[in-house]
């Protein structure tokens, strides 16, 4: 099933607190999905408390991103960064109440039914929610992802763009 309602309370409670590893030890997913490369290769995303993990096990080399408050190995979490085989673009957005609600709505159903998504709701709010998507990209991997946190009116979306490659 690739949204799954978490029956825990989210551990990242803000945008602002998330931070960047890359390569470090990969924490355990509260949920997860296995993608398979056409090379043999595989993605492992993972939703951790409102954040998530990216795992690529590769026949030549392995790869992780780490998105979460836990994670300042590389530092909080910048506009865009780079190491050998490996980008990100990462921004913030803010919404008022329906643009959030409907964003929300749209990533939960693309979650509950297209291949390559996986989706981590939490309880207490529809729009607490993690979203991930991911696809072959030449003899890598790219994918985006969405970490959504509600506020009193709207709430704030962190929204980032990977590829790796070997």
């Amino acid at each position: 099933m690739p949204l799954h309602q978490l029956a825990v309370q989210p551990a990242d409670v803000s945008g602002a607190g998330l931070g960047l590893a890359l390569n470090a030890a990969a924490p355990m997913p509260l949920a997860a999905c296995r993608l398979v490369h056409p090379d043999g290769s595989a993605l492992m995303l993972g939703v951790l408390g409102a954040s998530h993990v990216v795992t690529v096990e590769h026949p030549n080399s392995t790869f992780s991103e780490e998105i979460s408050c836990a994670a300042h190995v590389q530092g909080e979490l910048p506009g865009h960064a780079d190491a050998p085989g490996y980008r990100l673009e990462c921004h913030t957005a803010t919404y008022d109440e329906t643009g959030f609600r409907e964003l929300a709505g749209r990533l939960r159903h693309r979650c509950a039914r297209e291949p390559g998504w996986l989706g981590g709701a939490f309880p207490g709010d529809d729009a607490a929610l993690t979203a991930l998507a991911a696809e072959p990209d030449g003899a890598g991997w790219r994918w985006q992802t969405w970490h959504l946190y509600p506020a009193a009116a709207g709430g704030t979306v962190v929204y980032t763009s990977s590829r790796w490659r070997p």
